[in-house]
């Protein structure tokens, strides 16, 4: 007979409208934690209720500013110091992911140094979706869970697209796996957007290889930042002829001028995911829920249940937001 711990579910402040979706179709209420700000900005998180013995998951994206993961690590050590039994970080959007490796002299590996302080400070188990660069798993000693979000994209392309004149775009070479699998579920064709950077943020050339003259075209990626690299790909496409241009992206960071780039581009549809809120709305953003998703996840860790099986997509349905 499996051994299961009670289960309880915190959010972090920036996080509460996914994580409300998450408890309910978890099937429970969110646990009670208050946090306690002081006049200078100074914060404290406070768990109104026992967590002694329990497993403990306290769900925070680590987006912009770093409040939201400073919150997160005091609430893990607050956690750990009530004597939880086990705590797991779900971290949706897991922040400063893009510094993944030392591409130039003297620079941080932010990913690596958020991996070692989650660790420190007492996390057992770390749940995020959809990593920049999924080797980021390897920097932490501790167990990661990491959740495929074609899960939802996916049945939603086979209902909203159909697939007669689908092809799967990577809007840069580091994302050509990604954009395979998905081509490779779907049995379509792919292309490649190869680009050059000035700077950050910043592109010097865009080359597409690939035919998508008569085509739908997907772009699939992780994060959509500012906007300017999947505008100037969805010109060049329609340039080369494609019928459409939709983007699938998993997180939507959105800086700066994102919103008026997504809007004032030739870009027919923007779809993302909830794991960051939405500064505002837009005719041309559509949100997926991921709640039911993490759900399943934290119940399989409960009950010692497979994770990878979570990704069988012709399981899944689509939550939207």
């Amino acid at each position: 007979m499996i051994n299961r711990n009670e289960v309880k579910l915190f959010s972090g402040t920036e996080s509460k409208y996914l994580a409300e979706k998450i408890a309910a179709a978890y099937g429970q209420p969110l646990g009670d934690c208050v946090i306690s700000k002081f006049s200078d900005g100074e914060f404290q998180p406070n768990y109104n209720e026992s967590v002694r013995g329990c497993d403990v998951f306290l769900i925070q994206s680590t987006f912009a500013n770093a409040d939201n993961l400073l919150e997160l690590l005091l609430m893990i050590d607050a956690a750990k110091r009530a004597s939880a039994h086990y705590i797991t970080a779900v971290i949706p959007y897991f922040g400063m992911a893009r510094q993944d490796r030392k591409d130039k002299p003297r620079v941080s590996i932010g990913s690596k140094v958020i991996a070692d302080v989650l660790t420190a400070v007492g996390a057992s188990r770390v749940m995020t979706m959809d990593l920049h660069a999924p080797q980021i798993q390897g920097f932490f000693k501790i167990p990661v869970d990491h959740l495929d979000p074609s899960v939802v994209f996916i049945p939603y392309i086979k209902k909203n697209i159909g697939n007669k004149n689908l092809m799967i775009a990577s809007p840069d070479i580091g994302s050509s796996a990604r954009a395979r699998s998905y081509a490779k579920n779907l049995g379509v064709d792919m292309v490649i957007v190869d680009k050059e950077r000035r700077r950050a943020n910043e592109i010097a050339s865009m080359t597409l290889i690939g035919d998508v003259s008569g085509r739908d075209i997907i772009m699939v990626d992780d994060i959509i930042d500012t906007g300017n690299t999947l505008a100037k790909a969805a010109l060049l496409m329609k340039e080369k002829g494609a019928l459409s241009v939709r983007a699938m992206c998993t997180h939507p960071v959105l800086s700066g001028n994102a919103y008026e780039t997504i809007e004032n581009s030739v870009i027919d549809e923007l779809v993302v995911c909830d794991t960051i809120p939405l500064r505002k709305e837009s005719p041309k953003i559509k949100v997926l829920s991921v709640a039911q998703l993490f759900a399943d996840a934290i119940r399989n860790i409960n009950e010692h249940g497979s994770i990878s099986s979570l990704f069988d997509i012709k399981e899944k349905t689509i939550v939207n937001n």
